[in-house]
């Protein structure tokens, strides 16, 4: 019985497949139009999801003066002082200007620190030295001016859930999902035509995984009951163009790249749930700095040379990036300040560890992710110190180190010689820039169609030339999409920052925003000569495991930034909101403190 209905539909597929056939001249044209339309689409209605609903600051607790002047509190950690950038802005003269800090954890327990200040801090009348916990109810005296901190109670827990929730008319997320499987599906047809008589079936299986993918993890999220999923179908959208240039460069490849993929997305979720526990970050910070320096010391002792960089790791037939995966150990590092956030020593710390991390590289000589790296690094340091002279030395020393690199690496030096001459050296230096050109001007604005391209055949075109495969056969607006898709992520993390409830998440999104752009920006303009030629991938799209595994794990970062309610999984949902407790006024007799805090 099960065999004559499998039979039928066989013959009904092959019909199917040749009538349509017939006309694939047709169908490939009308494929090519597609892709970047939809793809136009698709980012729009991301972009518009995102920015329509309004990021609600999340408020925690309060602090209320002399006169009942009430100041909420907004973000985990919040500078005191005078200064116009302090969260709480207190403009009396026996203030300094950074004068303390208070600093929360996730289980809402609140510890005030003395940052050098002039006339100290008191907590009930008692002068605090480093710092101090403070209960609900107690008393913090700043230059003289009494503030009473108070949590916010189980009403108002409530009515502000109740106020954060999707108000506006939101871009229906399943929607904006249905339209990336139509596009999968287009490229998927499109493969399946441009093969000829003898189309390879794996390309066709490969996209169907990323369809399933793509719905699974939509469904997990629901399940996680979260609503969000513009950050994802970004990411998504960005994987599909790495599936079309796998598919037109190692169809082989195709089954491998859905592996690869999975285990991306799963590394995203166990991410985001693992940032919600802000005490364990701490915690880890050194485990993590540690291990990222170990992988980094085994890939540059037991590694292989390929093309040029010694970055490859095998281990049991299988070879990846340990650079790759450092990057996500690079960002948790920098990030994960918290109750240091405010001293000297913790930058330095971080200072060493992004160095050793740079000369590993160096000595790898993937200089192309050692400068990505080193950007990075520019972010963080400046956001954990404020200070442009830091940022400034920094940048004074890495050119220092450059100029020694070009020295002592004459490749380097001829890829610097060769910048902006790619077409005086078509068959030495320029010889990869060229091509790319050359293949990325003839697919115009919607391409040759896909896998009707010539670029593949070049080394490295479907990692480091990437965006000239792109351009080639599916056009210059789709490419150009692409680049915009990563724009739009860092835009989202600019946006979010200010309303973060912590200062790591919005450390870590920051860094992870800028270590993106800054990546995809050296793999486009140098591969178009722009730039000096680096050999550094796109995020997402560029062909490689430990590339897009890493790239889902630095997109957790990004996602852990959205404070809209329900939208990331670091913001608590509102049923699962534990009341806590408050405590009255103590006496100035009563014990206040634990036995490790310090006073005078």
């Amino acid at each position: 019985m099960i065999e004559p209905i499998f039979q039928w539909l066989s013959d009904k597929a092959i019909a199917l497949y040749i009538t349509i056939g017939s006309h694939y001249g047709s169908v490939l044209a009308i494929c090519r139009y597609l892709i970047p339309i939809l793809a136009l689409i698709i980012f729009l209605r991301c972009a518009i999801s995102l920015f329509r609903e309004p990021s609600t600051p999340e408020i925690w607790g309060s602090l209320t003066i002399s006169g009942g002047v009430e100041i909420p509190l907004y973000h985990w950690e919040n500078t005191i002082g005078r200064a116009g950038s302090a969260d709480i802005r207190i403009n009396v003269p026996t203030v300094s200007r950074s004068h303390g800090a208070l600093i929360r954890d996730d289980k809402g327990n609140l510890t005030v620190y003395d940052i050098h200040s002039k006339t100290g801090i008191e907590v009930n009348r008692r002068k605090v030295k480093g710092c101090a916990p403070v209960k609900p109810g107690q008393i913090i005296t700043v230059g003289g001016l009494d503030m009473v901190f108070m949590p916010l109670d189980k009403q108002g827990e409530r009515e502000q859930a109740k106020a954060r929730r999707f108000r506006a008319n939101p871009v229906s997320q399943s929607a904006t999902l249905l339209l990336l499987t139509l596009l999968q599906l287009v490229l998927s047809l499109s493969f399946l035509f441009s093969g000829g008589e003898n189309p390879d079936v794996r390309i066709q299986v490969g996209f169907l995984g990323l369809i399933l993918l793509s719905w699974l993890s939509f469904i997990v999220t629901r399940i996680l009951r979260r609503r969000a999923f513009e950050v994802e179908t970004l990411a998504l959208l960005l994987s599909t163009a790495g599936f079309a240039v796998c598919a037109t460069s190692a169809a082989y490849d195709m089954l491998r790249q859905v592996v690869f993929l999975a285990a991306g997305i799963l590394l995203f979720f166990l991410t985001c749930i693992f940032l919600r526990d802000i005490n364990l970050t701490k915690k880890l910070k050194m485990p993590v700095a540690i291990g990222g320096l170990l992988l980094l010391a085994v890939n540059l002792l037991l590694s292989k040379t390929v093309l040029g960089a010694k970055n490859w790791l095998a281990i049991g037939g299988v070879s990846f990036q340990p650079s790759e995966f450092v990057k996500i150990c690079f960002i948790f590092v920098g990030a994960a300040t918290l109750d240091r956030l405010f001293t000297r020593k913790n930058l330095i710390v971080f200072v060493g560890f992004a160095g050793c991390c740079v000369l590993a590289l160096v000595l790898m000589s993937d200089f192309g992710t050692g400068l990505v790296f080193f950007i990075t690094y520019l972010v963080i340091a400046f956001m954990r110190s404020g200070s442009i002279g830091t940022v400034f030395l920094s940048l004074g020393g890495a050119g220092l180190a450059g100029l020694l690199a070009i020295t002592a690496k004459p490749y380097i030096k001829s890829r610097f010689t060769g910048w902006r001459h790619a077409w005086d050296y078509p068959y030495d230096s320029g010889y990869q820039q060229v091509r790319t050109m050359s293949a990325a001007a003839s697919g115009g604005l919607f391409g040759l169609g896909a896998g009707n391209g010539w670029l593949e055949t070049i080394v490295a075109a479907n990692t480091d030339m990437v965006f000239g495969i792109i351009c080639e056969e599916e056009g210059l607006i789709f490419g150009l999409i692409l680049i915009a898709c990563l724009f739009l992520l860092g835009i989202c993390s600019l946006v979010y920052s200010g309303k973060a409830r912590s200062s790591f998440t919005v450390i870590c999104s920051s860094a992870a925003s800028a270590m993106l752009i800054f990546q995809m920006g050296l793999n486009v303009l140098g591969s178009m000569d722009i730039l000096p030629f680096t050999g550094v991938t796109f995020p997402f799209v560029s062909r490689g495991g430990s590339s897009l595994v890493a790239c889902w794990g630095i997109l957790a970062f990004i996602k852990a930034c959205d404070t809209r309610q329900n939208a990331s999984f670091t913001v608590k949902l509102p049923g699962r909101i534990k009341k806590q407790k408050t405590a009255a006024l103590p006496a100035e007799s009563d014990t206040l403190f634990v036995e490790d805090m310090s006073y005078d």
